[in-house]
This record gives structure tokens, sequence and C-alpha cells, in this order.
């Protein structure tokens, strides 16, 4: 975990931005919004990106959320919510997808569960998302976002009640023993949703699996 943090610390983060988007126009596949995880970025999805748009995703259906991963999960899925409110009115798009990773997983689920997202979601990818929370987590816990997604948290035991996979979003996990980061890696998997068993993949890795990043994209079609 420390490693993986160290390495990625540096990245940049700013305020909301649209990524490579082109002028407004009508959106021919669902609009993907990604979203990254602790210590990353937008830039964490350059791969993600390169992909969609060679199986014919637009750049204006394509878009990384950023936001201050330090602070409470809370406020990142408000920012989330209002995110995906300004792509669907860009796009004209009833609903997005979403395709997130590692803490990106946790702030995805409080906005689909608590902030009434359900209704402007049609697929949920969570890639190694810290979905029950792990244990890695204690290395950060001078963060609001860390102690929330320290397992046994009261935001854990909130985001986890009742149903996992609510409304007509359809939700699908990857996950795998090689992880490395999400601990117990079976913390990635939701109820209800197609939970993906990798043989081996680390967690970092799965930003640049091409296989996995496809088989979300076909998920997303489905």
């Amino acid at each position: 975990m420390r490693r993986v943090l160290g390495a990625l610390l540096a990245l940049c983060l700013g305020a909301l931005t649209f990524v490579g988007a082109g002028s407004a126009q009508a959106a021919t596949h669902t609009p993907v919004v990604f979203v990254h995880g602790y210590a990353g970025s937008a830039s964490n999805w350059t791969t993600a990106e390169a992909l969609f748009t060679a199986a014919g995703y637009s750049s204006n259906e394509l878009y990384a959320y950023q936001y201050n991963w330090a602070q409470s999960n809370r406020t990142s899925a408000a920012g989330l919510a209002s995110y995906v409110d300004q792509v669907r009115q860009r796009t004209g798009s009833a609903k997005v997808d979403i395709v997130n990773h590692s803490m990106g997983g946790l702030v995805t689920d409080w906005y689909v569960k608590q902030l009434g997202g359900a209704a402007s979601v049609s697929h949920v990818a969570s890639l190694a998302g810290a979905n029950h929370g792990t244990t890695s987590a204690g290395a950060c816990l001078v963060n609001p976002s860390c102690q929330e997604m320290y397992p046994g948290s009261s935001f854990i035991a909130q985001v986890t009640s009742g149903d996992e996979t609510p409304g007509p979003t359809r939700f699908a996990t990857w996950y795998s023993p090689c992880d490395g980061v999400i601990i117990p890696y079976t913390s990635t998997t939701l109820s209800g949703a197609t939970n993906n068993y990798v043989a081996c993949e680390t967690h970092i890795g799965y930003l640049t699996d091409a296989v996995v990043l496809s088989q979300v994209r076909s998920f997303l079609g489905s």
C-alpha cells in the first residue's frame, strides 16, 4: 500500500474537469464517467480512454472525474453527482455508465446508494473497488477518506447495508488474489453484481490491462 501510494501521491489534482471532450453533441454510446481511486487522478484512465476510443467511442462520450482523494468520500460522491449531471446535460443522455478503481468504488457506491444516483447510472464497473473496505487503509488514517475506507467504519456499514446493487443499475466487479492493496481481495465483490475473478492482476495493473478493460467495455454495451 505504501509503495503504491508513494508512486501515485505526486499526481496533481484539480477541480472538476471534462477530459478530452470536444464540442457538445448527442452521444451515440452511453457516456462513460471514470472515477479514480486514492492518490490517483484523471490521468489514470489514459489507457482505458484509448481503448474505448479505438472501439468507436468519441471524445464527447468519455469523461474522467477528478477529486481530492484525501477528503471524505461523502464529499467526493456529492461532487460526482454534480459531475454526472454536467455530463448528462452536455451529452443529452439520460444516463451514464461509471467505471471506477479502488477507493473510487466507495465514491460511486455512496453516490448510487445514498444520493439517488441509481436513476442516472446505467452500469457500474468496479475494478479492484474497495467496496467493503481494505485493511491497507490503516496506512493513511490521517485522511478522512482512509478512515472511511477501513473495514468496520461507519461509512462502510452504511454504504453496504441493504441492497448492495440497488435499482435498475447493473453492476460488475473485477477482483484478484494478486491485488495486494484491497485486503481481503474479496472485498471488491458485491451481492447482486456480476463478480469477475481475475487469476492474477495487481492493484494498479487493472488500469492498463487491455483484456480486463475490453471486458469492461463489453459489459457496458450489454
